[in-house]
């Protein structure tokens, strides 16, 4: 079987190297397609791929049909709305991600963030500690667990949203369970985001839910950036001047927001998430076994589209 890498921001070698063990020790050939420059590279690399890796790149309906023999594709990270999940549904492809991979790198960011905040981006004037604060984790999945472990050593308090995760298992690990989304925001200094891009979460964090966080909230988004309601996010730190918003993902309307909100907002100048070497080669490890698996025993374990 041919496995395809394609990359527009490539793997580090060490990854690479790794990815290559695992597909030729099994048999399989693998092919390169890194830093290309025009959607027509992917199309005509894909087309005689059985396997397709991929980091943030758009596996787009296109891409789908020029792949004659694609089986699988995996995205080597936690999202999954660079694929286009219908279109390999309707041609039978496998998409996976590989969950759990990157989100130690993403906890720590986002755990640096309120650090980055708190101490008024290590600029002069007086700060304030994590210590004693109330940090509320919206998802409590792989990346949110991480938070609140990290969290706990600076002393803070954890409470937690998940309406998927057993509130005796997040209490079992010392969290308090939010009764409901506003009864986390209004009870947290900290919101971290941890929730993914749906059509039910799209905009869905604006005025209605900032505006219930106690005095110097600070919301923190390590997810995804259409998560946010901008418009809103723009109304309510105006009207809320103590509010903050930190992002690993820049807003569309960054620009305004760091002109009219100066040193309360903060957006990383690329995403830095998964942005470890650590990560990098964790990822891509794992889409390289998922893909061999796949095709030894035909197992589907971490299948996105599943019928």
């Amino acid at each position: 079987m041919k496995v395809l890498v394609a990359t527009e921001k490539p793997f580090a070698k060490a990854a690479v190297d790794g990815i290559r063990e695992i597909v030729e020790g099994a048999g399989h050939t693998l092919a390169l397609l890194e830093k290309y420059a025009s959607a027509d590279e992917l199309l005509n690399a894909v087309a005689d791929a059985d396997a397709l890796i991929v980091r943030s790149d758009k596996v787009t309906r296109d891409v789908v049909n020029a792949a004659n023999n694609l089986k699988i594709v995996v995205r080597a990270g936690a999202g999954f709305d660079n694929l286009d999940l219908p279109a390999c549904t309707e041609k039978d492809i496998v998409a996976m991600n590989t969950p759990g991979q990157n989100s130690n790198a993403v906890a720590e960011l986002a755990v640096a963030m309120m650090v980055y905040m708190s101490r008024n981006q290590f600029t002069s004037g007086t700060g304030s500690e994590l210590k004693g604060k109330t940090l509320g984790i919206q998802a409590y999945g792989n990346v949110g667990r991480l938070v609140a472990n990290i969290a706990r050593g600076f002393g803070m308090n954890i409470m937690a949203f998940d309406p998927f995760v057993p509130a005796e298992k997040m209490e079992a690990e010392g969290v308090t369970v939010a009764a409901t989304l506003e009864d986390l925001y209004k009870n947290s200094n900290f919101i971290s985001l941890h929730i993914p891009a749906t059509p039910q979460t799209k905009g869905s964090i604006g005025r209605n839910l900032m505006s219930l966080m106690p005095k110097g909230g600070c919301v923190v988004n390590t997810a995804r950036k259409e998560v946010i309601n901008e418009e809103e996010l723009i109304a309510v730190l105006a009207e809320r001047e103590d509010l903050k918003y930190i992002t690993d993902i820049a807003a569309d309307r960054q620009a305004e927001l760091n002109e009219k909100f100066g040193k309360r907002v903060f957006a990383t100048p690329k995403k830095m998430g998964a942005e470890t070497a650590e990560a990098n080669i964790n990822a891509g490890l794992a889409a390289a076994n998922q893909i061999v698996k796949f095709f030894a025993t035909g197992d589907t374990t971490f299948q996105l589209n599943k019928k």
